[in-house]
């Protein structure tokens, strides 16, 4: 296998549950607890902006309302997307792709950037997050992954350079082979569904295997022991690179 860029702890959402999640805020505090790799998700907005968000919809993490990405930046960009975690937050925006990306580069933090589409848009936000990525991403360790193959597909079209994973929440048939057909460099899986033989399926494939979101300790000790390449946790403040698996 290439070798591998990442390291074995990546900080789910920018700081897990600690700090709004696709926020800086969560990035730089997953920072401040030693994280040096992260996992976030990307969406467009109407008007073809990157930003961070998970949901389709607003009303879990910011103050809008709808789909996502039926608004445009400039109103996206005015929402709260931190009091609805806690006061401390209050008034934190949605962070664009262009505000990661310069935060990580500049600290030489690896992302695993997750191509999150609203509805319909699959192939269309993959095309558009690979041109992105290729105008704003320098030398940090990034890879490119989504469970939504035409978005991989996409990312594909406009940027094959950049490494992909295939992430799997269910091994659906084929998934294996879809991987290979879309040249991952990695499979990421709800850590429920990884097992030896998992792991070394993929291994043998010439892959990386990664999962998430893992919390307990002896679940992560386990994974290690499968040897595993990446776990994205959201626990970044008990599992970090400063820090001995407890």
């Amino acid at each position: 296998m290439a070798p591998w860029p990442f390291p074995l702890w990546i900080a789910h959402r920018g700081a897990g549950k600690l700090a709004p999640e696709n926020t800086l805020a969560a990035f730089r505090l997953g920072a401040a607890h030693g994280h040096t790799a992260f996992e976030c998700d990307v969406k467009l907005s109407a008007d073809g902006v990157p930003f961070l968000l998970h949901d389709d919809t607003l009303e879990r993490t910011t103050t809008g309302r709808g789909v996502a990405g039926e608004r445009a930046w400039a109103e996206l960009s005015r929402l709260d997307a931190g009091g609805w975690h806690s006061a401390a937050y209050a008034g934190e925006p949605i962070a664009s792709f262009e505000a990661i990306a310069a935060f990580c580069c500049a600290n030489g933090h690896a992302l695993d950037l997750e191509i999150k589409p609203s509805p319909s848009t699959d192939i269309e936000t993959g095309r558009a997050v690979g041109q992105w990525v290729r105008k704003l991403w320098r030398g940090a360790p990034l890879l490119l992954s989504s469970f939504k193959p035409q978005a991989l597909m996409g990312a594909r079209e406009t940027a094959p350079e950049l490494p992909r994973a295939l992430l799997l929440d269910t091994l659906w048939p084929g998934c294996i082979e879809m991987a290979a057909s879309l040249q991952c460099v990695a499979i990421v899986t709800n850590h429920k569904l990884m097992d030896a033989a998992l792991c070394a399926q993929v291994h043998a494939a010439g892959r990386r295997a990664l999962v998430y979101t893992v919390n307990d300790a002896a679940r992560a000790r386990e994974l290690v022991a499968l040897g595993i390449d990446g776990i994205v946790t959201d626990a970044v403040d008990v599992f970090s690179p400063r820090l001995p698996l407890p």
